[in-house]
């Protein structure tokens, strides 16, 4: 499925983590990176206030699933133009993603509403699920 939230500190993780997934340099279609709790945070009420329907992948730098899910996502947002996506790293945001235990973990969001939740990875799996959404 995916990996537990790791949570321990360590110097080493935390230089890694740090770091981030960097997206792959490809054009995306409606996909935003999120750094930093404030973004985050102004990402959400953007998704509450406009009603576009939005998906965000919650994915860490040391998880290997969410690396090997990320290409698809972004491929993804050039297919299903009528969402909004958006990949946040935990690490990254730490405050406002307490409650995301697996990476990677997928919201789904209609009328400002979180709808639907998906964790784990599998690009069929996800695709089926962007489809329902769009």
């Amino acid at each position: 499925m995916g990996e537990a939230r790791k949570r321990n500190g360590g110097a080493e993780e935390e230089e890694e983590a740090a770091k981030g997934l960097t997206l792959p340099a490809s054009v995306h279609g409606n996909l935003k990176s999120v750094s930093g709790d404030d973004a985050h945070k102004e990402i959400l009420q953007s998704i509450r206030t406009s009603k576009t329907p939005a998906v965000i992948n919650y994915g860490a730098s040391w998880c290997r699933v969410c690396s090997t899910i990320l290409p698809a996502f972004c491929q993804f947002s050039n297919e299903f133009k009528n969402l909004s996506f958006v990949y946040a790293d935990i690490d990254e945001c730490p405050d406002t993603t307490q409650n995301i235990l697996y990476t990677p973990t997928f919201h789904f969001y209609r009328n400002g509403e979180r709808v639907d939740e998906m964790l784990g990875a599998g690009e069929e799996r996800l695709h089926d699920r962007l489809w329902l959404h769009s």
